[in-house]
């Protein structure tokens, strides 16, 4: 893919300062740290490298990345490493991909509470689905799912949601035998929207009764017993929505379904189009209306506010295991599935995100690193083809 000609960080830089400089009040200082670590991705401030072709001794300067998590620059060598550790964790059946959705009416609670609650919406959706398929009426099983969060809609507005991808099938619960599910259908979507509901419903009103939530502006009338009841009964008697993509199939086709969720950020550089008299245009797909391609124009500080609703707390963890494959038990657990599906062990796959020589394609090695002040001394360095891995800093 080419490297697009206009980035988010591109927008930061003309406009960042002002707009924080104008919100700053209403923002944390990790806000302020994410924006200054855009900026600064693979530019000379953070330093950089020499690299060289083992096979030409071609050489090339590159600058180092910021590894930040909501960088969109950062994310293609993180995702190739965590892909490659997947690859070896995978069943040979088919995959279901549920995605579980938060009501809009919660989502000014939700930018206010979020470390809480995106631990609770995890938490509730993960525990729907073991219920759910643990159930006799349904799959009668033990489950393990991989969880996702993402907390954007495709034009930015605060849209937090989980994507699920689990088996099709689990184990019986004396682990004696592997329950397939049918081929074309996993679980009832009504029957896990009610118990998600529920579930995020009792959970917000333990968080209440223990004093944990936050309540500010529009919300302060929640504060109190009686307001907060109200809201409850109201996000209670809505359909809350959970959605089940059709199945796909095995391994090789998870690895290349999980690469288009796992570490994306709220927009890439690829979708942004215009950036003119402080105005940010951008695509979007309009699934309200058949994922239609449209294309959207915000006032640059508009575009900002937008993008910075999704910077998650410090240590929130987005990418997560339950059940059969929660972390504790997860490489026991993955071996009995595999010894009664009676398939072999996984190896896993090397995705390598290393640099190529641009002149004879083969790979170049590091053999200096360099700082900003070091780089400041040289004349202007030459640039390659192929910007640096983000974990060559």
């Amino acid at each position: 893919m080419n490297r697009p000609t206009l980035e988010v960080a591109d927008i930061i830089r003309a406009s960042g300062n002002s707009y924080w400089e104008r919100h700053r009040s209403h923002l944390a200082w990790q806000h302020r740290k994410v924006l200054d670590a855009i900026v600064r991705c693979r530019t000379p401030a953070l330093g950089g490298h020499r690299d060289q072709c083992r096979s030409c001794a071609h050489q090339v300067i590159s600058y180092n990345s910021c590894r930040n998590r909501h960088c969109p620059k950062c994310q293609g060598n993180a995702r190739a490493k965590w892909l490659a550790a997947r690859s070896a964790e995978l069943l040979a059946v088919p995959y279901f991909h549920v995605v579980f959705t938060l009501p809009h009416e919660l989502s000014a609670l939700v930018l206010q509470n979020k470390r809480l609650l995106y631990d609770l919406l995890f938490g509730t959706s993960a525990a729907t689905m073991l219920e759910v398929a643990r159930d006799p009426k349904h799959l009668g099983a033990d489950i393990g799912l991989l969880s996702v969060l993402h907390t954007w809609g495709q034009n930015l507005q605060h849209h937090p949601h989980v994507h699920c991808i689990v088996p099709a099938g689990g184990l019986t619960t004396d682990r004696s035998e592997w329950i397939a599910s049918s081929s074309r259908f996993f679980l009832p979507v009504r029957v896990l929207s009610r118990v998600f509901r529920g579930k995020f419903a009792a959970g917000l009103e333990l968080l209440f009764d223990q004093g944990r939530l936050q309540f500010h502006g529009s919300l302060v009338g929640l504060a109190q017993r009686d307001g907060f009841r109200r809201f409850l009964h109201q996000l209670f008697h809505q359909d809350w929505v959970v959605y089940a993509k059709p199945p796909f199939g095995g391994p090789e086709h998870v690895l290349h379904y999980l690469a288009r969720y796992t570490h994306r950020v709220a927009i890439s550089n690829h979708r942004l189009v215009a950036f003119h008299d402080d105005r940010v245009s951008f695509r979007w797909k309009d699934y309200a209306h058949g994922g239609k391609q449209k294309l959207m124009t915000l006032a640059a500080d508009e575009f900002l506010r937008r993008f910075l609703l999704h910077v998650l707390p410090k240590g929130l963890v987005r990418i997560r295991h339950f059940g059969l494959f929660a972390n504790r038990r997860r490489t026991a657990m993955l071996a009995l599935c595999r010894s009664l599906l009676g398939a072999p062990v996984a190896s896993a796959l090397h995705l390598s995100a290393q640099q190529l020589c641009p002149l004879c394609s083969s790979a170049m090695v590091l053999v200096e690193r360099l700082t900003a002040y070091q780089l400041h001394l040289r004349s202007t360095p030459v640039r390659s083809a192929q910007p640096a891995p983000s974990d060559s800093s």
